[in-house]
């Protein structure tokens, strides 16, 4: 529909709000309050102490950011539709909705595969860890981690919010892949294009992770016990974040290419799982398994504590 030259769609993958909206409201409030506070409070950790400052941590205050940045691209927009009679967007805000969902998404595994190395360089090649990551090396990495999906998500959202619509209707919480649907004809370069960032973004970076690690799993299996269990520690956090994070991916994939098949519940449910405890298990995650960061949040909720 348009009203003084603006074009608003109306987001159709909302479940009974009239009736549950002070609830589903309450609940995604909670949330979002939780993720600021649980990824903040490790990464304000990591930059006040001074035994923290390695590359290591650095990507992973890096990576709570991005997932801060990541649910604040979502959350807000998702709490005013609970407490709105329509739930509608802009089509320019659901383009720039649709372009910060998959740059931070596809930013998650370039930080993962700067990790990856990170890992690799310190396990493998101890000697020349400090040369090869140093201040210079690690900013280029977190420059790029943020400017490649960007860059390239800039084309495809440039090109697909000029497209002619003919379908005002979204079936979804928020602005991901559907909105090529509604495109009056499907464009062919957009499919394409779509398919090389998909490679760039997220198939790479997974191919790159995985033979990292399976690398330095070899590696250390000719090495000591007490290496191959510093090893795994200091990998598998990284591991189940990607594990983890590459499942919710899939199931942005499956939603799209089966909305029309699935009951409208199952898609809510299966949208807000993209949303709801990714931001939260990347903190609790680094925070039980990274031991330097569990010290100093125990040290943390003691003085809390003992301050009451």
């Amino acid at each position: 529909m348009d009203k003084l030259n603006v074009t608003y769609i109306s987001l159709g993958g909302y479940v009974e709000v009239e009736k549950y909206r002070y609830l589903y409201f309450v609940i995604l409030f909670i949330v979002y309050v939780l993720i600021i506070c649980c990824n903040s409070t490790i990464v304000c950790l990591i930059v006040i102490h001074q035994n923290l400052h390695e590359p290591m941590y650095i990507f992973i205050a890096a990576l709570l950011i991005n997932s801060v940045l990541f649910s604040s691209a979502i959350y807000p927009k998702l709490l005013v539709d609970f407490l709105s009679e329509k739930q509608t967007i802009t089509h320019s805000m659901c383009h720039f909705q649709f372009f910060m969902f998959y740059s931070l998404g596809g930013s998650e595994f370039f930080l993962l595969s700067a990790m990856a190395y990170d890992r690799y360089v310190s396990i493998c090649k101890p000697l020349h860890y400090p040369n090869i990551m140093n201040k210079s090396t690690v900013s280029v990495f977190l420059v790029l981690a943020w400017l490649l999906p960007a860059c390239q998500m800039a084309g495809s959202t440039s090109f697909s919010s000029k497209r002619t619509i003919c379908n005002f209707t979204l079936k979804g919480l928020f602005c991901n892949n559907s909105i090529y649907k509604l495109h009056c004809v499907s464009s062919k370069l957009l499919s394409v294009y779509g398919v090389f960032i998909l490679l760039n973004i997220v198939f790479f970076p997974i191919l790159y992770i995985v033979f990292t690690y399976a690398k330095i799993l070899i590696l250390t299996h000719r090495r000591t016990r007490a290496d191959r269990r510093k090893a795994a520690q200091t990998c598998l956090p990284h591991m189940l974040v990607l594990i983890n994070f590459s499942l919710l991916c899939m199931y942005d994939i499956i939603i799209v290419r089966l909305e029309s098949d699935l009951p409208k519940i199952a898609s809510l449910i299966m949208t807000l799982q993209l949303v709801l405890y990714h931001p939260l298990f990347n903190p609790l995650i680094y925070g039980l398994k990274m031991k330097q960061i569990n010290k100093h949040l125990k040290t943390l909720f003691t003085l809390v504590s003992l301050n009451r």
